[in-house]
């Protein structure tokens, strides 16, 4: 009777976890044939404004979410700011220091900053607008969608969300925000950094640099 060589179970890679397919330029192609274009939005010192800029700063997001003829999702990412760079940097620069009395100034600052951060949890956060195509917009959906190349996909969100994209930012300018379009290098660090949390977060080498890389089960 022979013998069957036992296999090793296959195992699968994180990647199958991951609804996104490819980020190309300033879109995220996802598995299920949707896409995304990502818009990130400076924070505003709220209430450093007068009660009037307070006032018409909330009136003029209302009437923005209001004139909005697109779905559109708001993003909050919130984390614990580490400072342990920053702590380094005032080493670095007091050690640098020759003048006594700056030096002692700057050792009265760090010492100010490490109280500040160990009596109360500084928090770091970033806002984000996600635009979204769906297939449904091209009037196909479920396993009609299959028959369509990626290449097609890509060319159909791009049609459908640029003029949504350029809206959008129009109309954040206008609430007094800076928007920003994050393009493919910063959309795989913040993916990156999502799937692998850290304290400060790692800035990768530019996504041109990196090859596919073949994953076998073992």
């Amino acid at each position: 009777m022979s013998k069957t060589k036992p296999t090793s179970p296959k195992r699968a890679s994180t990647q199958s976890f991951i609804a996104i397919e490819e980020v190309r330029d300033d879109i995220i192609l996802m598995k299920d044939y949707s896409a995304v274009t990502v818009i990130e939005v400076g924070a505003v010192n709220f209430w450093l404004l007068s009660a009037e800029d307070q006032m018409a700063m909330i009136y003029s997001y209302g009437s923005l979410l209001n004139s909005l003829s697109f779905p559109a999702q708001v993003v909050i990412i919130s984390k614990m700011m580490n400072i342990s760079s920053y702590i380094d940097y005032l080493n670095s620069k007091i050690k640098e220091q020759k003048h006594e009395i700056i030096r002692m100034r700057l050792e009265d600052y760090k010492d100010f900053i490490k109280m500040i951060v160990k009596r109360n949890t500084v928090m770091e956060k970033r806002f984000f607008f996600i635009v979204p195509f769906s297939p449904l917009e091209m009037g196909i959906g479920g396993a009609n969608v299959k028959k369509y190349g990626k290449e097609y996909i890509y060319n159909r969100a791009k049609t459908s969300l640029y003029p949504k994209r350029d809206h959008l930012l129009r109309l954040l300018a206008k609430v007094g925000l800076k928007p920003s379009i994050l393009q493919q290098q910063e959309l795989t660090e913040l993916f990156y950094n999502i799937y692998n949390p850290s304290a400060t977060g790692k800035q990768l080498a530019p996504v041109d640099s990196y090859t596919d890389v073949v994953l076998t089960s073992g």
